[in-house]
């Protein structure tokens, strides 16, 4: 079953457009000082800039995210890291396929 979480996080193109550059962020994003981009997942600082919004805004659009399960957020040092959760977004898949 989809919860009203998940169908949240993915009615917004923002919100995809992260999932999107998650998915390869070695392609989207600058190398990074603390973490690995795909180990460990992008700073939310690179998501905001590449957003083009302020990092509140950003870190609203992830914190949904989050919530929904469809990425995890990893603290390093003073920064917070966002990495898709695969896992999750296979079985969001297999709902949308069985609810439709």
């Amino acid at each position: 079953m989809l919860s009203v979480d998940v169908t949240k996080a993915l009615a917004n193109e923002r919100r995809l457009q992260i999932l999107g550059w998650l998915k390869a962020p070695r392609a989207h994003f600058p190398p990074q000082v603390d973490g690995d981009l795909v180990r460990d997942g992008v700073c939310g600082v690179f998501i905001a800039q590449k957003l083009g919004v302020s990092q509140p805004t950003a870190s609203e659009h992830l914190k949904i995210l989050s919530q929904a399960g469809l990425v995890r957020a990893r603290r390093i040092k003073q920064w917070t890291f966002y990495k898709r959760d695969e896992k999750r977004i296979a079985e969001v898949k297999r709902a949308f396929r069985s609810a439709w």
